[in-house]
């Protein structure tokens, strides 16, 4: 059954609602006809009882043989007969009933006559005898095998109809849907299309939307791989190009010691870009197969900053920058994976020294349930127009792009924030700067501190 095609099931279930219903029609009106034809023929025996006990003379229809009529006397004698002799109509037993003042009515067979009759017996009660009155039911029966024979046709001919135009209805129901199967098959990867939606608020139409939302979805996901893995090409084939050229040159001529110790570090250098690269293209993809592995425990929010501050160090010194980090002014603490935090902390760091510009703070906002980690810098800050797309990945300023960012670092933020259960969130910081934050779960603070992880650059 479930193997039939949807309408052809609809049609034979409705089929057979029908033929139940047309079925329990038949019958009850074979039945009411069928009683109504036995009452209106044994009105007719009362009347003639009645005409009987009067002594008028009754039409027997006897020449159709239809009617008889009897007096039969206390003993058993039969007074009066149409037709003239006829036997009595009752045995002992019932002219016995009907004395005593039992109104006899009853379906009999009557000896030498064919078929079946309808038999009345009342008693008159001032001459101690009993009007008998009998008409065949052969005409009822021949009525009803008439209705039956018609019932049986007449709701064939609706079932069929019936079924016919339930097939109608149902395929005119499913037409839309095989509209939104034809049109589903011509859908391509990538292609900019929808289904069509029917103009009835129905289930249909709601079905269709939702496939169309669907599509949607669909073609934002195909769209966004398809950058991602064309701005992922490009970001990769930079540092290649540049690093074959970088051995090239060398290997072009001969080079002194200063010279092959220039491009090495070149080489190195693009070679660490390509490392850091493709560490967070695999994250990302981790991410994108299902939830980002954490391995967590408890750590001082100042530990995570103490930590990021240190590794850095180094490098501020160098480029004539101030890391401000003070220790002992945070007591909260997290539940976290630390080494997917201070990455996340590394990257907003180092998003803040390579683009931004004066000192960088590390400060952390507490409240009664979350923790906010801040990386400020008193650069220009990000335009208006790029803050609505900071977290996307790839997405970067055009000075981004001149100091060779990929432009992940944001968006592997926003994932580990994310896959903590907390937030990220980016304005202007105090001095019109940048201002980036990490919003992550309060946890019970950790006393002493046992964590010193970090290493200067």
């Amino acid at each position: 059954m479930t193997r039939l095609p949807i309408r052809l099931r609809l049609t034979l279930g409705f089929a057979l609602a029908m033929a139940i219903v047309l079925a329990s029609v038949g019958v009850f009106v074979y039945h009411r006809v069928g009683n109504e034809l036995l009452g209106s023929i044994d009105q007719t025996l009362a009347s003639q009882s009645r005409d009987e006990l009067s002594r008028e003379h009754i039409d027997t229809d006897a020449a159709g043989g239809t009617s008889f009529a009897q007096v039969i006397a206390a003993n058993g004698s039969v007074q009066m007969s149409e037709p003239r002799n006829l036997r009595p109509l009752l045995d002992p037993a019932l002219l016995a009933a009907a004395l005593g003042g039992r109104r006899i009515l009853q379906d009999a067979r009557l000896a030498g006559r064919p078929g079946e009759w309808r038999v009345l017996a009342v008693r008159d009660p001032s001459s101690r005898t009993v009007a008998v009155v009998a008409r065949s039911l052969e005409p009822r029966a021949e009525s009803l095998d008439h209705l039956r024979h018609e019932l049986i046709i007449f709701l064939s001919l609706a079932l069929l109809a019936a079924s016919l135009g339930g097939y109608a209805l149902a395929a005119g129901a499913l037409r839309p849907v095989e509209a939104l199967r034809k049109r589903a098959e011509q859908v391509t990867p990538g292609e900019a299309s929808s289904l069509p939606v029917p103009a009835a608020r129905d289930e249909i139409s709601r079905l269709a939307s939702t496939l169309n939302d669907m599509l949607e979805r669909l073609q934002t996901a195909v769209e966004h791989e398809r950058r991602f893995v064309a701005d992922a090409s490009h970001e990769l084939r930079t540092p290649l190009a540049l690093l074959r050229t970088e051995l090239e040159l060398a290997l072009r001529r001969p080079r002194s010691h200063d010279e092959l110790a220039a491009a090495l570090r070149s080489a190195a250098e693009e070679t660490e870009r390509l490392s850091r690269l493709a560490e967070d293209l695999l994250l990302l993809a981790r991410a994108d197969q299902g939830t980002l592995p954490l391995r967590l425990e408890v750590v001082p929010v100042e530990d995570l900053l103490s930590n990021v501050a240190a590794r850095f160090a180094s490098r501020a010194e160098s480029l004539g920058r101030e890391l401000d980090f003070r220790p002992g002014r945070v007591s909260a603490a997290v539940e976290v994976d630390p080494v997917r935090v201070e990455q996340a902390l590394i990257n907003l760091v180092d998003n803040a020294l390579t683009y931004g510009a004066g000192a960088v703070e590390l400060a952390c906002e507490e409240s009664d349930h979350v923790v906010e980690l801040h990386v400020r810098d008193e650069g220009s800050g990000f335009p208006k127009e790029f803050r609505s797309r900071a977290f996307d990945r790839f997405s970067r300023v055009d000075a981004a792009r001149s100091n060779g960012g990929a432009g992940l670092g944001l968006s592997i933020v926003e994932l580990v924030a994310r896959a903590h259960g907390g937030s990220v969130g980016l304005g202007d910081g105090p001095g019109r700067g940048a201002d980036v934050w990490i919003t992550l779960p309060r946890a019970e603070p950790v006393s002493p501190p046992t964590r010193s992880r970090g290493s200067a650059d």
